[in-house]
């Protein structure tokens, strides 16, 4: 079998066609939205959104109304209830938001035990990406697209809150909104992604591109490119490797991303843990060499 065998056989089926699809949208609109989440530091904000909204999906799904109307409510009703306990209690934030995502996550796992349903509510949590079908694959189209273009439209306010919120309110943006905006469309996007990794993996598709990125440059503008194409390689390659072994997609959609921030974490030309290494060698090296240049110099 040829190398081009292997990319092009898992193309010859529709459902590994959309799956691959699916799996790049997701990935793209997930690593935007990381960006900020990681600038902004609301990393364990994320993990706690993306687990609360397994309630309001599976309620969704009982009323029969789209995923991301339950989600984006249950998204910010968990923000309200950790902003609850952080403001009338000694509770502090990251107690609050570990208290109020599992119990709503663990909330919607009940809900999911005892909904009568023809389909398997388990994808919710694992995902299913291989059983996406062009329903499917055109909501999530529609919920990526929304919160894309969002963020396109409103990058420099996002940007300028994420980096100095004192400061966007004295130009006249509000900061609460911004914050609000950010939630709304992290549900949205957690919605998108549930198909591909589920609920359990989806903080990592949110958390790790902007991360990789961040390490790899110093400029913003530039992780806004770098994580969505980051992200759909190690997207692609994934469910490429899942379909020749035979392994869990969402699984190895995540495991790739994380093998590619570990080489980044050691390797980044600036910021890599061996580059900071070699570059403490090579400075200590110089501060030797100059200390002799002094002591010959005296001597002399």
């Amino acid at each position: 079998m040829t190398p081009l065998d292997w990319i092009l056989e898992p193309l010859s089926y529709d459902f590994m066609t959309r799956a691959l699809v699916t799996t790049v949208i997701a990935a793209v609109v997930c690593a935007l939205l990381s960006c900020w989440l990681v600038l902004i530091g609301w990393s364990l904000m994320g993990d706690a959104v993306s687990h609360a909204v397994l309630p309001g999906v599976v309620i969704a799904y009982i009323l029969g109304v789209p995923f991301a109307i339950g989600a984006v409510v249950f998204g910010f009703l968990a923000v309200g209830m950790i902003g609850l306990v952080r403001g009338t209690s000694r509770v502090k934030e990251d107690a609050a938001i570990g208290i109020v995502f599992t119990t709503l996550f663990a909330l919607g796992l009940v809900l999911i035990s005892v909904t009568p349903s023809q389909t398997d509510l388990n994808h919710i949590i694992f995902g299913n990406i291989l059983g996406v079908s062009r329903a499917d694959l055109a909501q999530i189209a529609i919920l990526a697209t929304v919160a894309l273009i969002a963020l396109v439209f409103k990058r420099r306010d996002l940007t300028l809150y994420a980096f100095d919120p004192t400061h966007a309110h004295a130009i006249g943006l509000s900061p609460r909104f911004l914050g609000a905006l950010l939630l709304g469309l992290l549900a949205l996007t957690a919605v998108a992604a549930l198909q591909v990794v589920g609920v359990v993996l989806v903080v990592a598709m949110l958390i790790i591109p902007g991360a990789t990125a961040y390490l790899l440059t110093d400029r913003f503008g530039r992780m806004l490119v770098i994580a969505p194409v980051l992200s759909s390689l190690c997207s692609v390659v994934g469910i490429y490797i899942s379909y020749w072994v035979d392994a869990s997609p969402g699984g190895l959609v995540v495991l790739t991303q994380g093998c590619a921030f570990a080489l980044v974490y050691l390797i980044s030309p600036k910021h890599g843990l061996l580059s900071k290494r070699a570059g403490a060698r090579r400075y200590r090296r110089e501060m030797a060499h100059g200390r002799e240049d002094q002591v010959g110099s005296a001597e002399t």
